[in-house]
């Protein structure tokens, strides 16, 4: 039955002021090994590029064995282990810039307590709104936590996920190396991403897990990387199970006019991360 709870967290808020460096740029453009040249100071930031400004700033003492920061403050101390970052929505309102100034303003808009066929689940909607001199980005991520793993989760197996005709794609193979660089870029230390004795034997994962986050940002890279002169209005995508170092996994898109169709595939081709897109 669903039910909403920690109320005294709906509507709780915060606002950051950060900057997207140039620099910061050129080391997300060198891990997805994009072909062009990397954004430089005054350009627009490519879609959810964003992500590399307010990363998390929690004093050491405050990290958990996990590697995420204690539970309370701005998000609700919901008392399950495990978190996720499964999707968003994100609407662009003109552009925002590297190095210019960035101001966020953050609200937790929903908390939703399921039952699910792995036991509790806690869904929360955060919206962000990110504004610079030239636009903005207004964003809602979803974020799941769920109970310890009462089981081994399997590694991929089973046959293909039906697909459309794909009109272009990239591959990127997440090694730990990669892994530990976008954590690193990030500032996201939880430890499923870089740490396998923790991945394997603490949350039951048969191998390092590969970043939501990497994988939206590497969907929307097809879309940029095929249509440079398209203007991305609109952006969502949902995670669909996880991805494991190990093997590579390919980033496809097919657009129809103004809209878009994005995903993530494995090596088996099961779909890992789906997205779409409407271009302005």
């Amino acid at each position: 039955m669903e039910a909403v709870t920690y109320g005294d967290w709906v509507a709780s808020s915060e606002d950051r002021i950060d900057i997207v460096t140039a620099a910061m740029a050129q080391r997300l453009h060198s891990l997805l090994d994009t072909p062009s040249p990397a954004p430089a100071l005054g350009d627009p930031l490519p879609p959810l590029w964003h992500w590399l400004a307010f990363l998390p700033d929690a004093p050491q003492a405050q990290i958990g064995p996990d590697g995420h920061p204690f539970k309370g403050g701005f998000l609700p101390p919901v008392e399950l282990p495990r978190r996720m970052f499964v999707g968003g929505r994100y609407h662009f309102d003109g552009h925002l810039g590297i190095g210019e100034m960035l101001t966020r303003h953050g609200e937790v808009t929903a908390i939703k307590v399921k039952e699910g066929s792995t036991g509790k689940l806690v869904f929360v909607t955060v919206t962000f709104t990110t504004s610079g001199a030239h636009g903005s980005v207004r964003e809602e991520q979803d974020i799941v936590y769920r109970e310890a793993a009462t089981a081994r989760v399997p590694a991929a197996s089973g046959d293909p996920d039906q697909q459309p005709v794909w009109d272009f794609e990239f591959s990127l193979d997440p090694t730990p190396p990669l892994l530990m660089r976008f954590s690193a870029l990030t500032y996201n230390a939880h430890r499923i991403h870089y740490d396998r004795d923790w991945a394997v034997n603490e949350e039951a994962y048969p191998g390092l897990v590969v970043h939501g986050p990497l994988q939206a940002i590497a969907i929307a890279e097809v879309l940029r990387r095929h249509y440079p002169d398209k203007v991305l209005e609109h952006f969502e995508f949902r995670s669909t199970r996880p991805a494991f170092d190990g093997n590579p996994l390919r980033f496809k898109g097919r657009v129809e006019g103004l809209e878009a169709s994005v995903g993530a595939y494995n090596h088996l081709d099961q779909v890992t991360t789906q997205g779409s897109g409407h271009f302005a």
